[in-house]
């Protein structure tokens, strides 16, 4: 299956949100990359396949969720980076700057790091998704200070867009002492 088409949908209600992953498995042939539980009491469904049947689950979970959803995404073209992110630490020998955007929901975090890796030429390390931190996620990349600076711009303005960012900080030069807290 293509990996470079992804549908995340996040719902406000667990049994919708395990309703709706039955259905969209049913109507084509997706691959499921995450279906859980959020922080707090979200259900999360990140998938993949070709644009098809992307497009045709990602609708018939949004039909499913109706008044569930508390947001979603459909991206045909996702950057090679965001999935391998999503949920791992991508290991980098990069270590001139560090950029950090938080969002209030799954779907902004995942929508950021796509902007900020497609704007910015930066290596997103992880994209954590809403695990014991009150339904947050995170993106952590890394580059150049130029770079990374153009990339935090685009994601943070992705999240803002939505009013789903919480925070966008930059860190130049970081101190070899905090990478084995960082990566």
């Amino acid at each position: 299956m293509d990996l470079m088409v992804l549908g995340v949908l996040e719902f406000s209600s667990i049994a919708i949100g395990i309703k709706a992953l039955d259905e969209m498995v049913k109507i084509a042939p997706v691959r499921i990359l995450e279906a859980r539980t959020l922080c707090p009491g979200k259900y999360l469904i990140v998938f993949s396949g070709d644009v098809a049947s992307v497009e045709y689950s990602f609708n018939k979970g949004l039909e499913t969720g109706k008044g569930f959803i508390v947001d979603s995404l459909f991206l045909p073209m996702v950057h090679p980076d965001v999935v391998p992110a999503i949920g791992n630490v991508v290991s980098t020998t990069d270590w001139n700057a560090i950029g950090i955007i938080e969002t209030l929901s799954v779907v902004a975090g995942i929508e950021a790091g796509d902007q900020a890796a497609k704007t910015g030429n930066v290596k997103i390390i992880e994209i954590r998704l809403a695990i014991g931190f009150g339904g947050k996620s995170y993106v952590k990349m890394m580059g150049t200070l130029d770079s990374m600076e153009v990339a935090l711009e685009a994601g943070s303005a992705k999240a803002r867009a939505k009013n789903q960012l919480c925070m966008a900080t930059l860190i130049p030069q970081p101190h070899p002492e905090i990478k084995p807290y960082f990566i």
